[in-house]
């Protein structure tokens, strides 16, 4: 910048082209890296699956439907009363996994049957169909040692509440954010 002849400095030309071209360079960068940061939102297929409602008004006791929620199989068994009986008979101090893992309750909530099914309807269990050892889908409707689920990969068994008893798997069966209605619909994330 030259200055006046008081000493004022005095905007030039080149101070001018200067701040023009750190201007055009920063909206250009911009520009340049608009789409990649675009590009990590997600796309219009998942978020259309952020949350389902799923009637399930229709599920007869001891059987299961199975449902895609974010990509993964979401189990929803309607359990027998025997499959109840054995759920509740069970004492979380002889579970490999003592913790609920259900995302509609607090992290520290034990893996007690209460805290697995649905509250309200003790014979309804909303799951998502992930094995937690390796992400393989479980076989239901019975399978395994425990009348629960069965992932034949690497031999995980769970129980009738969904919960790990033996195998690889670390975790129980998670439960993804639900909500039922009265009329029977099942709302999912």
């Amino acid at each position: 910048m030259d200055g006046d002849a008081d000493g004022t400095p005095q905007a030039t030309r080149r101070d001018f082209l200067y701040y023009a071209t750190a201007g055009a360079g920063a909206v250009v960068a911009g520009a340049a890296l608009w789409p990649l940061v675009d590009q990590m939102n997600p796309s219009a297929d998942v978020l259309a699956l952020l949350s389902i409602q799923v009637d399930i008004s229709g599920v007869e006791p001891g059987t299961q439907l199975t449902v895609m929620w974010q990509g993964k199989p979401v189990f929803i068994r309607n359990r027998t009363p025997a499959e109840v009986a054995a759920a509740l008979a069970e004492e979380v101090t002889d579970l490999p996994d003592p913790f609920a893992r259900n995302a509609n309750l607090p992290e520290d909530a034990l893996a007690v049957d209460a805290n697995r099914a649905v509250p309200d309807r003790e014979t309804i269990l909303v799951q998502i169909g992930v094995c937690t050892h390796l992400g393989c889908v479980p076989l239901g409707d019975g399978a395994g040692d425990f009348g629960g689920w069965f992932c034949p990969c690497h031999g995980s068994h769970y129980d009738a509440a969904g919960r790990i008893r033996r195998g690889p798997a670390p975790e129980n069966l998670h439960i993804p954010p639900y909500a039922l209605a009265e009329d029977g619909t099942l709302t999912i994330g």
